[in-house]
């Protein structure tokens, strides 16, 4: 198995950092706890040494030993300044300068630290060198405040270590990824749109870069940052994206995550048309679908997957229809008449619909909900194999 350097900074979240450990040792790691003075305000540094079955005496340059991932958890808001900035004034810090290989923190803090421009920063610039996040998750703090900013769940935790430590599966691959809410044109300033950030698209994407493919991403307005390491196209009409994912004929998977307008104004102003007193009626035409554009022209080995926003069963029922409607292979149907799962939610709940029958996958994080949706694209491309 693997050999882990588990760092915990100080914060009362480091007693979970004890379930972390038991859970790694538990599935075979070799665990080598990196313990801040300011954890150990927390938790002695003895408990996670007997936690993790190491030795007596140890050498004292453990930290600086290759190791196959680097995992913070927590990280406060200190460390994590730390680590952007290439501090390096403990065990920890010296550890991350030296390490080689994939890096996973599990940030931990106030919410208003973790809203503060300066930690922004150092989350874009850790992010920018390919470190991972995982979390932080919502709800209430320590100190009784509510907001982002809890450390994600041990079990959590360790499945995304997992995640990293696993062989790149899909190396080799060529993935088309689509993301965010197009937006149609009404005159130069108006447009008819929608409310999905690209949140879901985003997760996937770099979930497939992850695991070794070669991803290319068609973003149509998202509201968050565009992944590290993946190609990225602007893509801000249904016209734009259908013409880009038709271009893209050498994909193996295409996952059609964004949410496409089925409408767009059939002339559109080419100046801003001004207020008056009267009504303005707007006659609307079909935009170009590219769910089925793309099935049309599916050559044999391609993967199609698509999204479906509906609500409702009455929804998964007309997503069950598009497997042969669209000539997909795998569906994923989410209900956006639930606001705690709806566009812009940080977590999502989905049913994966293909040929081989139905799965739900429960309410997760999105960068959750995206790796099971691509082990199932995976399992499909084996089943062909």
């Amino acid at each position: 198995m693997a050999r882990i350097l588990l760092g915990v900074t100080g914060g009362i979240a480091a007693y979970k950092a004890c379930e972390v450990t038991r859970l790694l040792v538990k599935d075979g790691h070799e665990v080598i706890p990196l313990v801040t003075p300011g954890a150990e305000r927390f938790v002695r540094a003895e408990t996670f040494a007997a936690l993790a079955r190491r030795p007596a005496g140890e050498d004292l340059y453990q930290h600086l030993t290759r190791a196959d991932l680097l995992l913070v958890a927590p990280c406060t808001a200190n460390t994590l300044a730390k680590l952007a900035h290439g501090l390096a004034d403990n065990t920890l810090t010296e550890a991350a300068l030296a390490h080689r290989g994939p890096v996973l923190v599990a940030p931990a803090m106030n919410p208003r630290m973790w809203a503060h421009p300066a930690t922004r920063a150092n989350v874009d610039t850790l992010r920018t060198r390919g470190i991972e996040l995982v979390g932080p998750d919502e709800g209430e703090t320590a100190e009784g405040e509510w907001g982002v900013g809890r450390m994600a769940e041990p079990a959590e935790i360790v499945s995304r270590a997992e995640q990293l430590l696993a062989p790149p599966s899909l190396a080799g691959k060529r993935v088309l990824v689509t993301a965010g809410g197009t937006r149609e044109p009404v005159d130069s300033v108006r447009f008819l749109g929608n409310r999905s950030s690209g949140r879901m698209g985003v997760a996937l994407a770099e979930e497939a870069r992850r695991r070794g493919a070669d991803v290319v991403l068609l973003a149509a307005n998202i509201a968050v940052p565009a992944p590290i390491g993946v190609e990225t196209i602007p893509t801000p009409t249904a016209e734009t994206m259908l013409e880009a994912a038709l271009a893209l004929e050498d994909v193996d998977v295409a996952i059609l995550a964004a949410a496409v307008a089925d409408y767009r104004p059939a002339e559109a102003f080419a100046t801003k048309r001004p207020k008056t007193s009267e009504a303005w009626t707007l006659e609307l035409e079909p935009t170009g679908d590219i769910a089925r554009a793309l099935g049309e022209r599916k050559r044999v080995g391609r993967l199609l997957v698509l999204f479906g926003a509906e609500h409702g069963e009455e929804g998964l029922e007309r997503k069950r229809r598009m497997l042969d409607e669209k000539n997909a292979d795998l569906v994923v149907y989410n209900d956006v008449s639930r606001p705690d799962i709806a566009f812009d939610a940080a977590e999502n709940e989905v049913v994966l619909v293909s040929g081989d029958g139905e799965r739900r996958i429960p309410k997760a994080p999105k960068a959750v909900v995206a790796a099971a949706i691509l082990d199932e694209a995976e399992r499909l491309l084996a089943a062909r194999r």
